[in-house]
């Protein structure tokens, strides 16, 4: 994560599968194919910076299943 935050090239989205009660997380693209995160109940906080490979290896273990079933 970087000090300066640079704006998402993309709107930020949540998951269809997201409830109304405001826990989940937003994403938008970032330069150079990466993502930005952030939490949708504190918006104001600095979004969390995650590189293109960082973020292709989490889509992946997501895929795999190495992070347990919800």
């Amino acid at each position: 994560m970087n000090d300066t935050v640079d704006a998402p090239v993309s709107e930020y989205r949540k998951s269809s599968y997201s409830r109304a009660n405001g826990q989940c997380v937003e994403i938008a693209v970032a330069a150079g194919g990466g993502r930005w995160v952030r939490d949708s109940k504190h918006r104001e906080r600095p979004p969390l910076e995650v590189t293109a490979r960082g973020w292709a290896a989490f889509v992946r273990g997501v895929k795999n299943g190495e992070f347990g079933n919800p």
